[in-house]
């Protein structure tokens, strides 16, 4: 895509920035040549912001920056993502904010600040009576949500919650409007910092069973890939967003330190990290996304170069199939599901020299095959798919599909345009990174 078209001393500015972005993150403009009487440049502008690129932990700072510049250019197909992007993130500025303390179940441990959600398809098989409040025993129905499951609110607010920073962020940063910004550190300081509000750093009662068990290690993929979202918009924050302080700052890297240390030492992410199928995929993306964002880059690093041996080789075929996900009645959603995963991972290898992407299984399973395998049904829709799926939408794949395309996945690249659009529209060239776009909670 050809970003920069006009002539003139500010096209010339531009061009020089998008070369810059290319080749460092932080750069310093001084010596570069202005209109004339304009003062020297430096890391802010007064039109565009930051020029420093964002730290960021799963989303490449420097793509973010050069759409940044792109936007300022004029690029039309960026301004009606942005456009799609303020539709989805204005209606966040009077929304919420959202707390653990919300709901009016007390967790087992008698502390309404830890975290509480049931399994989500665990069904009970008594009616609810004074003796047996939640109909136990209970039976698992897989892909079938029970609405029980949603009378607790900690998982349905926190959804809302992280979906809410994310995109107030993203605003923030590719439109410089501060009240965005304010709404998104609002939301953060009431479910991460506020002595009050705050959540307290563990999972130990998530996707319990009643009559059962209290919590579960796979209750810890209810976090799934979202709490990466949450730790890249705290980073576009500390990118100069008004508002968002140190002290800020260092309490989310001390709550994400917490949360990490909790994952990598209790019994429940021991027993995770064990997981072969999709949930061990997001606990190694978990972890190394927590690892980088927290400074310890050379954790994050072993994770993932770990990851290539205990999940590509464990998960993909040569043919790219991914036989752990094939028993379920969610086949599709799965299978992008996992990938979801294991495309945000290599993004933060991206950040630590390891490419994911580039590594073959000593089978010939690789991430190309495994994305290049879901071409034919998110091209042509369910009747080419041949597994079992209740729910099928044939947009679940196209994020995967673009993370291939930009790694330089030649047939990824061509099938996109094939591809339908999730709803809201694609924004992936906003937050160039994969999500879970079949809601299974709504879907």
């Amino acid at each position: 895509m050809l970003l920069f078209r006009r002539s003139g001393p500010r096209s010339r500015l531009l061009g020089v920035l998008a070369a810059v972005v290319a080749g460092a993150t932080v750069v310093s403009l001084t010596a570069v040549p202005t209109e004339a009487n304009a003062a020297p440049l430096g890391c802010d502008l007064p039109v565009i912001g930051a020029i420093c690129a964002p730290n960021t932990v799963v989303l490449d700072g420097r793509a973010l920056l050069g759409t940044k510049i792109a936007l300022l250019a004029g690029d039309p197909t960026l301004r009606d993502a942005r456009s799609n992007l303020l539709a989805q993130a204005k209606p966040e500025l009077t929304s919420g904010p959202w707390s653990v303390m919300d709901k009016t179940q007390l967790p087992p441990s008698g502390d309404k600040h830890d975290y509480m959600s049931l399994a989500p398809y665990y069904w009970p098989t008594q009616p609810q009576t004074a003796s047996n409040p939640w109909g136990c025993p209970y039976v698992d129905r897989d892909g079938q949500l029970d609405p029980i499951a949603a009378s607790i609110s900690d998982k349905p607010e926190w959804t809302k919650a992280y979906n809410a920073i994310y995109q107030l962020s993203l605003a923030w940063y590719y439109t410089g409007d501060a009240a965005y910004a304010q709404r998104a550190e609002l939301d953060l300081r009431t479910w991460f910092l506020d002595a009050a509000t705050r959540m307290n750093p563990n999972l130990n009662y998530a996707q319990g069973i009643p009559c059962k068990v209290d919590g579960r290690g796979i209750g810890i993929i209810d976090f799934s890939y979202t709490l990466t979202e949450v730790l890249d918009a705290a980073q576009l924050l500390d990118d100069g967003a008004p508002g968002w302080s140190r002290t800020d700052n260092a309490g989310l890297t001390s709550w994400a330190g917490q949360f990490l240390t909790w994952l990598r030492t209790s019994s429940y992410g021991a027993s995770e990290a064990a997981e072969q199928n999709n949930h061990g995929s997001f606990y190694d993306m978990l972890t190394a996304g927590l690892a980088l964002y927290t400074g310890q880059r050379s954790l994050a690093k072993s994770i993932v170069l770990q990851s290539e041996t205990t999940r590509i080789v464990t998960q993909i075929q040569a043919d790219g199939e991914q036989p752990l996900e094939l028993t379920r009645t969610r086949s599709w959603h799965y299978f992008n599901f996992n990938l979801v995963a294991l495309t945000r991972l290599a993004d933060i290898g991206q950040h630590v020299g390891v490419d994911p992407w580039t590594y073959t299984a000593p089978d010939g399973g690789t991430l190309f095959g495994a994305v290049n395998y879901l071409i034919p049904a998110a091209t042509q829709g369910q009747s080419v798919w041949p597994f079992t799926e209740i729910d099928f939408h044939q947009y679940a794949a196209l994020d995967v599909l673009h993370a291939a395309a930009d790694a330089g996945d030649a047939q990824a690249r061509a099938a996109l345009p094939r591809v339908p659009v999730e709803p809201g529209g694609d924004l992936f060239a906003l937050r160039p990174a994969a999500e879970q776009l079949d809601d299974i909670e709504t879907s």
